[in-house]
């Protein structure tokens, strides 16, 4: 169906409200910057999902990462979001004014380089990310491996989707389909969702990022969500297979293997993480991870939590705009690109959508 089509149906729905997940962090970024909630019925409320790997880091792991920072002889890398979140009380981007090694990272690639310069120094990787960037953790193994890197170690909060969809169908009965995450999804395969739609008898659409891919996603969404059909769409063939990527997906289980973890603000879900098998536990910096026994947060009334699992819009967190902004973050969901308070604050001021759950 053309696009005009498309919008023209999704403006007329005019039937009971319901409630659509978009799980990926980039898709409620895209969905702000295309506009999309002023082309779609009202009656079409989009919620975001817990698609931000950053913002689902627990506090305990943010201390642990300051720590070793902190840590004479060691440099810790990391990616650019996570410099900021903040810790129960310090954020890597404090400890480094404090002195820490903290280096900005573009991929492990260029920490296996400084690794091999300075083979008096340890470096720690601080691995975080769903099944998308997981490979290239596994290919940085590979790396190590093959050519005999040692001073080199990983601080994993690798997080799996599925099973954190799984809780949300599980617990949240007001959700009544998911447009599924498009990076992941190139991973993992369409098909990895089957189960999950089977289960929870709800549809998954796996849509891509430009405007009419998210249009054409939502109107895949809403057809089968009217027709009572729980199944899986692909919306996003030319980057996503049925299968998802075979090569990657045997790399990270020769490396890792799933375990139970802790999300930030939701608490601990069975088998939702990625943990290194034991036969490559030299590669780890410490514990598997710091604080499996609670999901703490750094500030009273931070409600990260329920906008992570889509049951809160950020403007309903008594911090948001307030004591909480991108100059001075207190939650996670304000620190990273695609972190929902983070995009709501660049994005919604004075749109329309601004208040749309």
């Amino acid at each position: 169906m053309p696009e005009p089509e498309i919008i023209a149906a999704l403006r007329a729905y005019d039937g009971p409200e319901l409630r659509i997940m978009e799980v990926c962090g980039t898709h409620t970024a895209a969905i702000f910057r295309h506009g999309i909630r002023s082309l779609i019925s009202p009656a079409l409320r989009l919620v975001s999902g817990p698609g931000c790997p950053v913002c689902v880091t627990p506090t305990a792991y943010i201390d642990r990462a300051v720590e070793l920072a902190l840590t004479a002889g060691i440099t810790l890398a990391t990616f650019g979001d996570m410099i900021r979140v903040p810790g129960s009380r310090l954020s890597l981007g404090d400890a480094r004014g404090e002195g820490a090694d903290v280096l900005l990272m573009y991929s492990p690639a260029e920490v296996l380089a400084q690794a091999r310069a300075h083979p008096e120094r340890q470096y720690v990787i601080a691995a975080v990310g769903f099944e998308t960037t997981a490979p290239v953790y596994a290919l940085a193994l590979e790396q190590m491996r093959r050519e005999g890197i040692g001073n080199v170690r990983l601080l994993t909060a690798l997080r799996r989707v599925i099973p954190v969809l799984d809780h949300i169908c599980r617990t949240d009965d007001g959700i009544h389909g998911f447009l599924a995450p498009g990076h992941v999804s190139a991973v993992i395969g369409a098909d990895a969702f089957r189960p999950l739609a089977r289960s929870c008898e709800r549809p998954f659409v796996v849509g891509g990022f430009g405007g009419d891919d998210i249009l054409r996603a939502l109107y895949a969404l809403l057809r089968l969500i009217q027709s009572g059909r729980a199944e899986v769409w692909n919306a996003y063939p030319a980057a996503v297979r049925p299968e998802g990527n075979p090569l990657a997906l045997a790399c990270v289980e020769k490396y890792f293997a799933p375990g139970a973890a802790v999300w930030r603000g939701i608490g601990e879900i069975p088998a939702s993480g990625y943990y290194l098998r034991p036969e490559y536990r030299e590669y780890e910096a410490g514990p598997a991870e710091a604080g499996t026994a609670a999901a703490n947060e750094a500030v009273a009334g931070c409600k990260c939590g329920e906008i992570i699992l889509g049951k809160l819009p950020p403007p309903e967190c008594p911090l948001f705009r307030r004591a909480c902004t991108p100059a001075r973050p207190l939650g996670p969901c304000m620190v990273s690109t695609e972190g929902t308070c983070g995009v709501w604050y660049r994005h919604a001021a004075g749109q329309p959508e601004a208040g749309a759950v």
